[in-house]
């Protein structure tokens, strides 16, 4: 008896030696997570916010380089999650409101003030994927172009320069350092204001942290 038990004991063991070791499964995650990398969905419906990361501040220039333009101290956005799938993917949201404010003129002749920056055609549709650099890309919705207004005080009176994203969309990229998402030198043409308006804008902005303020705490969202 005792030798067929150790028999028993021997063919268990080849079986098990045998069978293919079995993948531990892993985790998934969401496009978009909040507390932490990983951490909880983002549900659909929630409100995300950010105003400019730090110190910094949104400019509109005439050039990639610089030039003449608009640089504004304060600046944010609100948006809307319309879709956050599993990681790995792409996470949709609607950008409802883009706000600017405490802005100066910089260089342009005659101009002695900004009155106002408005975003016109709200809302927008901003894709964030977590594909490599996390690349951002923001685009028109059913009101029309992606569209900014400024209204300038200058020695004449005040003038009004509208601007159109050219290309029709934006691309920026989001990082988790900071919880930011930015956007780099995105190209508009002016479509309608005088020669006192300055003829194509660059628009460069970072925003962090961004939060979840549909969350108790409005904890920081992350791109997984």
């Amino acid at each position: 008896m005792r030798n067929r038990l150790y028999l028993g004991a021997a063919l268990a063991a080849a079986a098990l030696a045998v069978l293919p070791a079995l993948p531990a499964s892993a985790a998934t995650s969401s496009v978009l997570t909040y507390g932490s990398a990983g951490g909880s969905a983002v549900a659909t419906g929630d409100v995300l916010t950010a105003s400019l990361a730090g110190s910094s501040v949104a400019t509109f220039y005439s050039t990639a380089a610089g030039g003449v333009g608009v640089k504004c101290s304060s600046s944010g956005f609100s948006a809307t999650v319309t879709s956050n799938p599993s990681a790995p993917g792409t996470a949709v949201e609607a950008l409802t409101a883009h706000t600017f404010g405490s802005c100066v003129p910089v260089g342009i002749p005659g101009v002695t003030a900004v009155l106002s920056v408005t975003v016109n055609n709200l809302g927008y549709v901003n894709n964030v994927s977590d594909a490599a650099g996390n690349p951002v890309t923001l685009s028109p919705g059913t009101a029309g172009p992606i569209q900014t207004t400024i209204v300038l005080r200058s020695l004449l009176g005040n003038i009004t320069c509208t601007y159109q994203a050219n290309p029709a969309s934006l691309t920026g990229s989001t990082n988790n350092t900071g919880n930011t998402i930015g956007f780099a030198n995105q190209s508009f043409a002016r479509s309608s204001g005088p020669g006192t308006c300055f003829p194509a804008g660059y628009f460069t902005a970072t925003y962090g942290q961004v939060l979840d303020t549909s969350q108790a705490g409005s904890p920081a969202v992350w791109v997984n």
